[in-house]
């Protein structure tokens, strides 16, 4: 014990700077791995006659006896948490709860339990436990229930999609400016030209998202209303720098698709794009199965059936570049698989968040997975870049 730290084994009243240490005291335990200590600091201010102290030293006890796998233990001291007067912790002990309780496949009880979390988290967490009851609610045969949970889970975490609203005013402008007679600068300026991009103009692998054929009114219009269904969802999911970096990667995964494996001298259009954006909802659905509104579910759910229409279609009618379709299609079903959406996912509802002596969101283990992800999510991204560049020193299609 070093210099200063009250002794845990010293009986009588504490002071509240004593406590407090002994709480952090507790945590650094816990923070290297020492959990029987841990444990044993904790239950020293267990019983504190302040409930803040009280109710943070039975969170921390529980996190050491379940570390400790000693179930029963763990559960008795959340339940006591969650019986002592109100704190600003009181949420945690019943998340805390409402996960040990689905562990023992008391899916009703986990229910019941984050309710009260609910009621009591703040704000910003109130989404993410939403979205753990609307899966318990869809476990136990309860739609309109789990209907109600997941939609104040999109409601509370989804803000708007700046990002959709921006890309789908500047692309329906340039279309409008090309409807009256502006269509051939436009081409010349964003346009997928081959020679151009042989050159050394990379730039309209992406830029070419943003026009379209001014003779092919049908086609700008399909693509913005494509993007104004889908859109907002993935938009909501990943959050607005990772939806433009994904519309930007997928577009110019089409536009390499349609500059390899396609003769046409020019490309223009957005479908790439939003074949990528189809794509990526439609593997983050099927792995990562984030909370989705009920629209959202029904619109996933019809995508497979939607790609494979349109990719009959660009088989059968003339001038349709499915090379960029099915380019797109697979960038945007690799980010998908790579990038988790944001909020609670199914294969994340029941973990509980590591946090420190005050019951706050803990940071060194968290962020040394987060770490060793985000690596790999990189790397899977440079992959991408890589396929592309690759694509694009092969040379056009003949």
């Amino acid at each position: 014990m070093s210099f200063g730290q009250p002794d845990p084994n010293q009986p009588g009243p504490l002071s509240r700077d004593a406590a407090a240490s002994l709480l952090q005291q507790g945590w650094d335990l816990a923070v290297q791995g020492e959990w029987e200590g841990s444990a044993a600091v904790y239950g020293r201010l267990v019983g504190n006659p302040d409930a803040e102290v009280h109710v943070a030293a039975l969170l921390g006890m529980a996190e050491a006896r379940y570390r400790l796998d000693e179930d029963a233990a763990a559960l008795q001291a959340w339940i006591a948490a969650t019986q002592a007067p109100e704190t600003s912790n009181t949420w945690r002990a019943w998340r805390a709860l409402a996960a040990a309780r689905v562990r023992e496949g008391d899916l009703a009880g986990a229910a019941r339990s984050y309710r009260e979390a609910e009621r009591r988290a703040p704000p910003d967490e109130r989404a993410a436990i939403a979205s753990r009851l609307g899966w318990l609610s869809k476990e136990l045969g309860q739609p309109r229930t789990s209907d109600r949970a997941f939609g104040r889970s999109r409601a509370a975490g989804m803000p708007a999609p700046i990002v959709t609203w921006s890309l789908l005013a500047l692309t329906i402008g340039i279309g409008i400016s090309e409807l009256f007679g502006n269509g051939q600068l436009w081409i010349s300026l964003l346009g997928l030209i081959k020679d151009d991009v042989a050159a050394g103009e990379y730039w309209r692998l992406v830029t070419v998202a943003l026009v379209h054929d001014d003779r092919l009114f049908l086609h700008l219009a399909f693509n913005m209303y494509a993007l104004w269904i889908v859109g907002p969802i993935v938009e909501g999911l990943y959050g607005a720098p990772r939806f433009l970096g994904a519309y930007v990667l997928t577009a110019a995964a089409g536009s390499a698709a349609s500059y390899v494996f396609t003769s046409a001298p020019v490309a223009v259009g957005a479908s790439g794009a939003i074949f990528g954006l189809f794509g990526m909802l439609l593997v983050s659905d099927r792995v990562h199965r984030p909370a989705l509104t009920r629209s959202a579910r029904n619109l996933t759910a019809q995508i497979t059936m939607l790609i494979a229409i349109n990719l009959v279609l660009g088989f059968t009618i003339p001038n349709v570049d499915n090379a960029a379709h099915i380019g797109g299609l697979l960038g945007g079903a690799w980010l998908g698989l790579l990038l988790v959406p944001r909020g609670a996912t199914l294969a994340s509802l029941w973990q509980r968040p590591v946090t420190d002596a005050m019951g706050r969101p803990g940071s060194q283990a968290p962020a040394q997975a987060a770490s060793s992800s985000n690596v790999l999510r990189l790397a899977g991204v440079i992959a991408l870049l890589a396929v592309i560049a690759v694509a694009v020193g092969v040379g056009p299609g003949g």
